[in-house]
C-alpha cells in the first residue's frame, strides 16, 4: 500500500494515518521527521538541508525529493508507505512524478471548514498529562478542569479559531490545488496514475476508519 493522505489541517488525517499504518504495516513518512533524521544522521541531503535552514530559508523541492527517495530505500518501506503532509504543492507533486515515486492511492478526507473550526476551537488540554477534551464532544466532568487532577485545562494557541482560520487559508491557497491535480491524473487513463478516493471526514472515528479502509480496497 503506497498512498498520499490529503485533507485540511484538523480534518483528522493523523488519527486515520495511525489506523492505516497498523492495518497495512507501513511507515508514515513526514517530511519534517525526515529532515530531522537526515540532519541528525549527517547525510549529504541532511547537511544540505541544514545549511539552507540555518540561513532561515525554505528547503528546496530538490532536497525534499532527494530525502524522500533515500527514505523509500529503507527496509520498513518494503510493504509500502503513507505520505502525510507531502506533497504540499504542484511543484512537489510534479517532482515526485518525475522521480518515479510510486503511489497507488490518493485518499482525501473531506471536512467543511466550519466543522474543523468547531472541532479545533473546542479542544482543551491538560498540559502535564497530554489529556485532551472537547467542550462539546468530550467535555470534562467539571467545566474547565482535568478529570483526574482537577487542574485547569488550557486552550493551545494553535487550536484557537483565528489560528485555525489562517491555517485553512494557507491550505486553500497552496495545497487544495492538489485535489484537482490527482483527480485529473487518476481520470487520465495513465497506467501509472494513482486511484483517487474521497471520503467524508465527519462522524465517529471508527466510522471514518471503516470508510477509509473501504476506499483503499476499491
Amino acid at each position: 500500500m503506497r498512498l498520499i493522505l490529503l485533507g485540511a489541517p484538523g480534518a483528522g488525517k493523523g488519527t486515520q494515518a495511525n489506523f492505516i499504518k497498523e492495518k497495512y504495516n507501513i511507515p508514515q513518512i513526514s517530511t519534517g521527521d525526515m529532515l530531522r533524521a537526515a540532519i541528525k544522521a549527517g547525510t549529504e541531503m541532511g547537511l544540505a538541508a541544514k545549511k539552507v535552514m540555518d540561513a532561515g530559508q525554505l528547503v528546496s523541492d530538490d532536497i525534499i525529493i532527494g530525502l524522500v527517495k533515500d527514505r523509500l530505500k529503507e527496509a520498513d518501506c518494503a510493504n509500502g508507505y503513507l505520505f502525510d503532509g507531502f506533497p504540499r504543492t504542484i511543484a512537489q507533486a510534479d517532482a515526485m512524478k518525475d522521480a518515479g515515486v510510486k503511489v497507488e492511492y490518493v485518499l482525501e478526507i473531506a471536512v467543511p471548514d466550519e466543522s474543523i473550526i468547531e472541532r479545533m476551537d473546542g479542544r482543551r488540554s491538560h498540559p502535564a498529562s497530554g489529556r485532551v477534551y472537547h467542550v462539546k464532544f468530550n467535555p470534562p466532568k467539571v467545566e474547565g478542569l482535568d478529570d483526574v487532577t482537577g487542574e485547569p485545562l488550557v486552550q493551545r494557541d494553535d487550536d484557537k479559531a483565528e489560528t485555525v482560520k489562517k491555517r485553512l487559508d494557507v491550505y486553500h491557497t497552496q495545497t487544495e490545488v492538489l485535489l484537482g491535480y490527482y483527480n485529473t491524473w487518476a481520470n487520465s487513463g495513465d497506467a501509472n496514475a494513482p486511484k483517487y478516493r474521497k471520503i467524508e471526514g465527519l462522524g465517529a472515528v471508527d466510522e471514518i476508519r471503516d470508510r477509509a479502509f473501504a476506499a483503499l480496497s476499491s
